[in-house]
């Protein structure tokens, strides 16, 4: 458009053309073609306003995702540190598991198993305050009263979730 302009600002300015009225054509095209290349040039202004601050919106949004991610190592990294843990804790309580199971006669031990499997993995609660830890529910005064009478190596039962009943000092009995 800008050669267009200057070629024919030049064969108005040469005397080449000689009619007024292509003259005055000439002259109104010269105009049309300045007023054109203004709204284009503020159509690109704007286009680059737009593209600057994209690109701030970009700049941010950048920074915003290397924030999150390194949020996201830090987790991941205090997630594998808590496991590694965990399975350490595992391997250790399943050593004792196996020291203690050895030392447990082998029908109270299938019978604790049995009872894990059905209960959600507790095959055994403490009986505590006259209530049972297994299933929180305030054992009956009939209940506990055989439970009273019943021999300390008797394997006792909850009447409510059927968890063997682990009896200590607290037990309330």
């Amino acid at each position: 458009m800008r050669q267009r302009a200057a070629r024919d600002q030049k064969r108005l300015d040469s005397g080449a053309v000689s009619s007024p009225k292509d003259l005055e054509n000439l002259q109104h095209e010269i105009v049309s073609l300045a007023k054109r290349q203004g709204d284009l040039e503020d159509v690109v202004l704007e286009v680059m306003e737009r593209r600057e601050s994209a690109q701030e919106r970009v700049a941010e949004l950048t920074d915003r995702v290397a924030s999150v991610q390194s949020k996201i190592d830090d987790a991941t990294a205090r997630r594998d540190a808590a496991l590694e843990e965990i399975d350490g804790e595992v391997a250790s309580v399943t050593k004792e598991r196996e020291v203690v199971a050895a030392s447990v006669p082998a029908d109270l031990l299938k019978l604790y198993d049995k009872l894990r499997g059905q209960q959600g993995g507790i095959g055994a609660a403490k009986l505590y305050a006259r209530t049972c830890q297994g299933c929180r529910q305030e054992l009956a005064i009939t209940e506990l009263n055989e439970i009273r009478r019943a021999a300390p190596d008797t394997v006792v039962r909850c009447e409510n979730c059927r968890r063997i009943l682990v009896r200590t000092p607290e037990s309330g009995l």
